[in-house]
């Protein structure tokens, strides 16, 4: 074998063996040391390759997600916002061991979340960005609200508290019950849009289209309130060469990144900002997640991206998904592509593409909005 072939061979057979560990003894009890020992490789060869015993646990639960077999894609579209609501959260569920005392290789993922602070604002983005995507689709049932991401937010905060008990108290948790409880969401004005009359159809007529102008109907928290003082982009006239080899990972499927519209390069403690750009302008969005600890918020953010992705790719056909594409770059390359030469967490920045060409540029805070509205 190669080098680089045979660095990837020890890196499949750490992940085999840190797999059996973490099973074994849960995340705080499995030693890297064990790990190398059941790998037959040194401790030096396991951090070779994973910067730390986190990261590797993170890899771990990533590839597990990658392995596990996919669930039904449904033969038609959810109706209605409650038919969506349920689908999913069976889909969530229903990878849940909810009456079995068999150890679980996620149990631990949530607890060190709350321990390892440098995890923490990454991954409530990235449940943001989870939200997001969930409330954009449920918005194009029939009777969905102009905006519904407060409704996602509470449909997730219920699946995963679901989880967390499943794990710690395997026999309380009834995955009807809280499939019926997610889909009653469908009922409650949780101050997005204004709710159903009686049930029935939303008000018609006020769905807005762009960021301008008075927009009662999204409620107080909604659009921010920083938008009307963010700079406008500025026009650039650059060619757009992003690499090849892209991936959509809300779809998971190759993408090319040439067509045009807008790219959002976003740090992982900017991610729900690309809202700013999904509803200010009609064009296809790119999300380009970025981050300066590759490591470890790599891994995470592959994880919980692909985890939204499972459960909607089993709720929805692909047709029904948003116009957005999510690309993770943990090497910075299509943002230096995109004129960000120093990615990190912090970033926020987007541009406009059109005809292999950037047409205008914005940094900072505001910048999604600002290439949105730009003409």
């Amino acid at each position: 074998m190669t080098r680089a072939e045979m660095q990837e061979h020890n890196r499949r057979k750490v992940i085999a063996a840190a797999r059996i560990e973490f099973l074994a003894r849960g995340f705080r009890d499995a030693k890297i040391d064990d790990i190398a020992e059941r790998a037959e490789l040194t401790r030096g060869a396991v951090y070779s390759n994973f910067t730390s015993k986190r990261a590797l646990y993170l890899t771990v639960l990533l590839e597990a997600l990658a392995d596990a077999p996919g669930a039904e894609v449904p033969p038609a579209r959810p109706r209605t916002v409650a038919d969506a609501l349920a689908v999913f959260a069976r889909a969530w569920t229903a990878r849940l061991q909810m009456v079995t005392d068999a150890p679980r290789l996620d149990a631990e993922l949530l607890p060190e979340i709350m321990v390892a602070k440098s995890l923490q604002l990454p991954f409530a983005q990235l449940t943001g960005l989870s939200a997001l995507i969930l409330g954009l689709v449920l918005e194009r049932m029939e009777n969905g609200r102009d905006r519904m991401v407060r409704t996602a937010e509470a449909a997730l905060t219920t699946l995963h508290g679901a989880s967390q008990l499943a794990a710690a108290a395997p026999h309380f948790v009834d995955p009807f019950a809280i499939t019926a409880a997610v889909a009653h969401l469908a009922r409650l004005d949780l101050g997005d849009g204004p709710a159903p009359l009686d049930g029935g159809e939303p008000p018609t007529g006020n769905r807005p289209t762009s960021f301008g102008g008075e927009q009662p109907s999204l409620g107080a928290g909604w659009p921010p309130p920083h938008l009307p003082f963010t700079a406008p982009a500025a026009a650039v006239d650059a060619p757009w060469t992003p690499p090849a080899g892209a991936v959509d990972a809300l779809r998971d499927r190759p993408t090319p990144l040439t067509e045009d519209g807008i790219v959002a390069v976003l740090g992982l403690h900017r991610l729900t900002a690309v809202e700013e750009a999904l509803r200010g302008a009609d064009e296809p969005v790119t999300l380009v997640l970025v981050t300066a600890d590759p490591g470890e918020l790599g891994p995470l953010a592959r994880l919980v991206v692909a985890d939204i992705a499972a459960c909607l790719r089993a709720t929805v056909p692909p047709t029904a998904l948003p116009r957005l594409r999510i690309v993770h770059d943990e090497t910075g390359t299509i943002a230096t592509a995109a004129g960000i030469p120093s990615p990190g967490d912090g970033t926020e920045a987007a541009i406009r593409v059109a005809n292999g060409r950037i047409t205008a540029r914005a940094t900072g805070f505001g910048a999604c909005h600002a290439v949105a509205a730009y003409h």
